[in-house]
């Protein structure tokens, strides 16, 4: 069985809900740079939403028509994916709760017409308030959602911050997965965004590093140990980073510890039992270098997503990948739909 842990979902209309649609458009903060606008693409006259920051510098295209059951079953048939899970891309970061509401309600009406194939993460505004847990218990309870979904930063905000702990309480207590999407770009990007794959792509490792980072040295799995979070993109590169940032005491004493070089053990327990990793299209990072991850970061924590529709292709050529790979069949089993099984307790 193969399940898709990052399949992307907007509401199905929209491009055609002008309610919807300024709901999504009008929330991005232009004041900090973020520039969302409604465009045509010239080659096929279809529709799509595009995001800048700064201006002039593309992040994120929505193009209609890509969101649609259809397209997300067809694709699915196509390549030979059984399951999949929703969650809404990027702009959860900003998203009012009454649009959150809306757009929960069509994942988990699509998540009906699909037979069973398809589930969703819920989409909730992270500052605690009663309008927002009520939604939050609405998703959960309600509506069936497996999960919940986070951006790793809201506007200069990490989730270590001390203005999430009320939602990140509520979500300890639920004990529910969550999934934690990549940002644009990271809270300071000036020095990534001139050039495109930099901007699209470090700019996005580069976020998801520093969220997990902070996550595991502020110690907010101590108060909220039932957390379990899923980052995309193997959490920025965490597997090459896993030794570095935890170095140990050598054999001969140093002049000077420029290091800590007492957070080792904790470290290594958070990432056991806290965070979990989303491939995120892993034919474009390389076999070598999904093997290494797996190796590191362990088969048992690592999970199978393709970021459908951002390109078709990176949901065939991921399966693909992750059937070359050098490791075990238990281990392929477990990246592919045991994890996601046993993490989202999906019924299959």
């Amino acid at each position: 069985m193969i399940i898709d842990i990052n399949m992307h979902h907007l509401p199905e209309d929209l491009f055609t809900n002008e309610k919807i649609l300024d709901g999504f458009l009008s929330t991005a903060p232009r004041s900090y740079g973020e520039i969302a606008s409604l465009g045509t693409i010239p080659e096929t006259g279809k529709r799509q939403i595009i995001l800048e920051k700064p201006k002039g510098y593309q992040n994120l295209n929505y193009v209609e028509g890509d969101y649609s059951l259809e397209a997300k079953l067809q694709a699915m048939d196509d390549n030979g994916v059984d399951k999949a899970i929703l969650r809404v891309p990027v702009w959860q970061e900003w998203l009012k709760v009454d649009t959150c509401k809306i757009v929960n309600d069509n994942a988990a009406e699509m998540c009906k017409r699909s037979a069973g194939r398809l589930y969703a993460t819920a989409c909730v505004p992270p500052w605690g308030g009663k309008d927002n847990l009520y939604e939050l218990e609405r998703c959960v309870k309600d509506l069936g959602m497996v999960g919940v979904q986070l951006a790793c930063h809201y506007g200069q905000l990490y989730l270590d911050d001390e203005a999430f702990k009320p939602y990140m309480k509520v979500l300890n207590e639920l004990n529910v997965p969550v999934v934690v999407h990549h940002t644009p770009l990271p809270v300071y990007w000036q020095s990534v965004y001139e050039y495109t794959n930099l901007r699209r792509e470090l700019g996005r490792i580069i976020d998801q590093a520093t969220a997990v980072g902070r996550e595991l040295f502020s110690g907010m799995f101590e108060e909220f140990p039932n957390l379990k979070f899923i980052h995309t993109m193997f959490g920025g590169n965490w597997f090459a980073n896993y030794n570095l940032l935890m170095p140990h005491k050598g054999k001969k004493e140093e002049a000077m510890l420029r290091l800590d070089i007492s957070e080792s053990d904790r470290i290594k327990m958070y990432l056991k039992n806290n965070i979990y990793f989303d491939m995120t299209h892993p034919a474009s990072w390389g076999k070598d270098q999904v093997e290494c991850a797996i190796k590191v970061c362990g088969a048992d924590h690592v999970l199978f997503g393709s970021s459908f529709p951002v390109f078709y292709n990176w949901m065939s050529q991921g399966i693909e990948c992750v059937k070359s790979l050098d490791i075990t069949e238990k281990e392929r089993e477990l990246i592919t739909s045991g994890n996601a099984i046993r993490l989202f307790k999906l019924d299959v």
